[in-house]
């Protein structure tokens, strides 16, 4: 059974939503959800998941001070344990959503595999935001099966 870590920051709710999306998603498709706020995620979190979604709000066209607060804690920690294993992320915004970009770059830094197209959600994930969020989960199970 795959795995999959959801580190996620929220300030209104909406990130946590689609966090839940995902992780539903992941059940679904027969793996296990762990779902954590970036400041409580550890670095062996991401040591023991198969594959991992990165999710945060839209702050200033970045990733939200919680979702950097664990990459800052897991670089050092996790350094070469982890390259290769899957990920994908997920932005909830109001209009720009460019804080992917962040996301994205700090995963190639950790030398991650990117397994799936980021999600991007404007405000409350709707009903067609939840089913490709639950997409994005089935995905990952599939990729850290994979890889296990």
């Amino acid at each position: 059974m795959s795995k999959v870590l959801i580190v996620y920051c929220t300030m209104t709710g909406n990130t946590r939503t689609a966090a839940e999306a995902i992780a539903d998603g992941v059940k679904s498709a027969g793996g296990e959800a762990v779902m954590k706020d970036g400041c409580q995620a550890v670095p062996e979190d991401l040591l023991k998941c198969d594959a991992v979604a990165f999710g945060s709000y839209d702050a200033f066209s970045y990733m939200g001070g919680g979702l950097k607060n664990f990459f800052d804690r897991a670089f050092y920690p996790t350094q070469n344990a982890i390259t290769g294993k899957p990920y994908a992320a997920f932005v909830t915004h109001g209009g720009g959503g460019k804080a992917v970009q962040s996301i994205e770059s700090v995963a190639q830094t950790f030398k991650l595999n990117k397994a799936a197209d980021s999600v991007l959600v404007k405000g409350r994930p709707d009903e067609q935001a939840v089913a490709g969020l639950q997409e994005l989960g089935k995905k990952l199970v599939a990729a850290g099966n994979s890889k296990t």
